[in-house]
């Protein structure tokens, strides 16, 4: 009994497909953790809120093309010398519940910026041919083009894991600044900037200091026609809330707090024949139209 002759190309074709599964392989891994970093550099919101953005950004990633990805992440993550930072979105809003953002990037040189923004365009083209292009490139029904065909994939393969190194990298130092940012945060200067909004070099980030909260508290209690009398407010605080005090803040009076805080009008009106210090949030509007009850006079400009 004899065997039929064995087809010469069988093995050098399942190498092939071997070899082009694994390159697959790599770029899905590749893919994935792409998605996490892009979800994961930024995070905004409030503390009810933070997991469900978190889940928000990871959906948005989950339909994108590793093409989209790198897009994405150049800019954001990944930014120049001379791009900076990616800007803050200003947004007017009139709630007052506190939220939090974070935002981590990587700033790499311009010229290194360049290279590896080329880098991964290439990858991206890497990908692309690998999936929709790459049996069309060789003849897999002769022994030359499996031949070929094997030494392309293996130097793909051997390429994508540089890149995934490279990302990999960058995901561990993302996780070591939010673990760095973590520590900052329990210290008790962390907590001193998170809930009062004083950072360690006595800066005061404003509109998240508590001392602001409590006007705004204030005003909702004692405002009239939207303006709130400064003597009163600091009466009021001082009642219910005690440790809020102006020095802690670095000002010498409850009206440079209003000044200082930028996020309130501040006026002088005369009331019962007494001038006095009055505030209101600031509105977007340019109305300035004021009808209050009391009987309130801007008083005379000094001559």
């Amino acid at each position: 009994m004899t065997m039929p002759p064995e087809d010469p190309l069988e093995l050098p074709q399942r190498e092939v497909q071997r070899l082009l599964g694994r390159c697959v392989l790599q770029l899905q891994q590749y893919e994935r953790l792409i998605k996490a970093l892009v979800a994961d550099h930024e995070i905004s919101g409030t503390a009810q809120t933070l997991e469900t953005a978190r889940a928000k950004r990871i959906a948005n990633t989950s339909g994108d093309t590793l093409g989209t990805l790198v897009r994405k992440l150049f800019g954001s993550y990944i930014t120049s010398d001379q791009l900076g930072a990616p800007d803050e979105e200003m947004t007017n809003s009139t709630e007052k519940e506190d939220s939090v953002s974070m935002r981590v990037h990587l700033e790499l040189p311009d010229a290194d910026f360049a290279r590896t923004e080329n880098e991964l365009r290439e990858l991206v083209d890497l990908r692309n041919n690998l999936v929709h292009h790459f049996t069309e490139q060789y003849d897999l029904f002769s022994l030359e083009g499996c031949a070929a065909a094997q030494d392309a994939l293996i130097a793909a393969g051997n390429l994508i894991d540089q890149y995934y190194e490279q990302l990999r990298a960058w995901a561990e130092r993302l996780q070591q600044t939010r673990r760095h940012m973590l520590e900052v945060l329990l210290s008790d200067e962390g907590q001193e900037l998170l809930f009062n909004g004083i950072a360690p070099d006595g800066t005061v980030n404003w509109p998240a200091a508590s001392i602001v909260r409590a006007l705004r508290e204030a005003a909702s209690e004692l405002a009239v026609d939207g303006w709130v009398s400064v003597v009163g407010a600091s009466k009021w605080i001082a009642e219910r809330y005690p440790e809020e005090l102006p020095s802690k803040y670095g000002c010498t009076s409850w009206r440079q707090v209003v000044h200082e805080a930028r996020v309130f009008e501040l006026e002088k009106f005369e009331v019962n024949g007494q001038r006095s210090s009055w505030y209101r949030e600031r509105k977007i509007s340019t109305d300035f139209t004021l009808t209050l009850p009391l009987p309130l006079t801007r008083p005379p400009s000094p001559s």
